[in-house]
């Protein structure tokens, strides 16, 4: 067996062993204590980290959705909760770190077109929430662990770019993605017509049904990118019957946000796809005619339920009624708009400016014109090197992973008018590791840099 084989055998069943463990504990009727297995498992992590990082990061991608909640403090109006997922990152980055220090030739970090904007969205974070502490608008704790997490999604990010190192290893890793969505649409799947909506799994009882919807949309555009463009039967196979798996509890999540970016997901892979774009237009036909027969009536009067009485609005002349849910989100904007105009350069800090339960305004008001300028920036610059490296590389499955990467990365941008979902944890550590291997494609399949 070739060695780089068995290196990916090994990941994989490492992986697969410390998941198994985490779910059968966490789902134990013993009720045995989750946080002080942590405690155990942590150098265990760090260990092997250590000595094989690929297996870590397979471990990682697992317990983006198979891994539950810990409530570690109460704050005001809110509970803080980390997740397992949230624990391992840390203790992979620490071992990572250490592992750099040790072996000089790997470096701390690659350089990436994203390195600068990210570093400048943390420092103006970092700023704006120091200045809402000192004035007292913010809870210290609350707001801590908010920046916490931001710069969690980023140690992903830089951790991914200086670990990815040829095809094979972004192979078994998108596969190792693959699998996780086929197991959390198994489980959403059994709570069709048992729960009101489906969920990924330890989502608690209410659930995170937009979060989850979000999630789905990214995989699917990666399915269907690859199911377009890879070579080989068993990938264009595989990617289908899981772009397939995940349309029943993708409807059910009954998320009309998830809906709308859907279809902006899928305009996108049609526009863009050089390879059976005949094919994904038949597909759109069929559906605009044969979907509204064949709906559930739960999704047909859950979208319908948009424009039932309640609250008026008037835009551009053109009278438009939403439901409370959809008129919400409307107050958010007009609300932070009206705040914004007081502290217009680096806003209120995290945390800052209350619930705001869309992604635009919320970064406008917490880190004002300075931080929302470069969080535009960022999303500029990710789809400018997406699609030239889509256009330039010469692969077809790196193409196609790609391209699903890019209508996906579309299809959350129109999710984030109805949710914070660059801030979602479900969705945004997938998108930060696929992010990464997409923006290392042209160093390790030579890819002309974008000048």
């Amino acid at each position: 067996m070739p060695k780089k084989n068995g290196q990916a055998i090994f990941s994989v069943v490492v992986a697969l062993l410390f998941l198994a463990l985490i779910i059968f504990v966490s789902a134990s009727k013993f009720s045995l204590p989750i946080l002080p297995l942590i405690f155990v498992l942590a150098p265990i992590v760090f260990i092997v980290t250590f000595i094989n990082t690929d297996a870590a990061l397979i471990i990682l991608i697992f317990s983006m959705l198979l891994s539950p909640e810990l409530k570690i403090a109460e704050v005001p109006a809110q509970a803080v909760v980390v997740r397992i997922d949230d624990i391992l990152l840390f203790v992979i980055f620490s071992s990572w770190l250490a592992k750099t220090a040790i072996n000089k030739e790997l470096g701390l970090l690659r350089r990436t077109p994203l390195n600068p904007l990210i570093i400048a969205f943390i420092l103006v974070y970092i700023l704006s929430t120091g200045i809402g502490i000192l004035t007292g608008h913010i809870h210290p704790l609350k707001s801590f662990f908010y920046i916490i997490k931001f710069v969690e999604y980023f140690m992903l990010y830089f951790l991914v770019t200086n670990n990815i190192r040829d095809k094979k290893q972004i192979k078994t890793f998108i596969a190792v993605f693959l699998v996780t969505c086929a197991i959390v649409c198994a489980y959403a799947t059994t709570q069709i017509g048992v729960l009101g909506r489906t969920t990924a799994p330890f989502e608690g009882e209410e659930g995170e049904a937009n979060t989850f919807g979000g999630y789905l949309i990214l995989l699917f555009a990666v399915c269907i990118g690859l199911f377009l463009y890879a070579p080989s039967s068993v990938w264009r196979f595989s990617s289908a019957a899981l772009a397939c798996f995940i349309i029943p509890p993708f409807l059910f999540t009954l998320s009309r946000g998830s809906y709308l970016a859907f279809i902006f997901m899928y305009l996108t892979l049609v526009i863009l796809t050089k390879k059976k774009r005949p094919l994904l237009i038949g597909i759109l036909i069929l559906a605009i005619f044969v979907l509204p027969a064949i709906l559930p009536n739960r999704v047909t009067g859950r979208i319908e339920e948009t424009f039932i009485p309640g609250k008026v609005y008037k835009p551009f002349n053109t009278r438009i009624t939403l439901d409370e849910s959809a008129a919400a989100r409307v107050e958010n904007w007009k609300h932070i708009f009206e705040s914004w105009k007081r502290r217009p350069f680096l806003g209120y800090g995290v945390t800052g400016v209350g619930l705001v339960d869309t992604q635009y305004p919320r970064v406008l008001g917490e880190t004002g014109i300075i931080g929302f300028w470069i969080f535009i920036w960022l999303i500029i610059t990710i789809l400018r090197y997406t699609f030239h490296i889509f256009n330039n590389i010469k692969d077809d499955w790196a193409q196609g992973l790609t391209l699903g990467f890019l209508a996906g990365f579309i299809g959350l941008l129109i999710h984030s008018f109805s949710a914070n979902t660059f801030i979602i944890v479900r969705i945004m550590e997938p998108f930060w590791f696929l992010a990464a291997v997409v923006i290392m494609l042209p160093k390790i399949m030579g890819v002309p840099l974008l000048k």
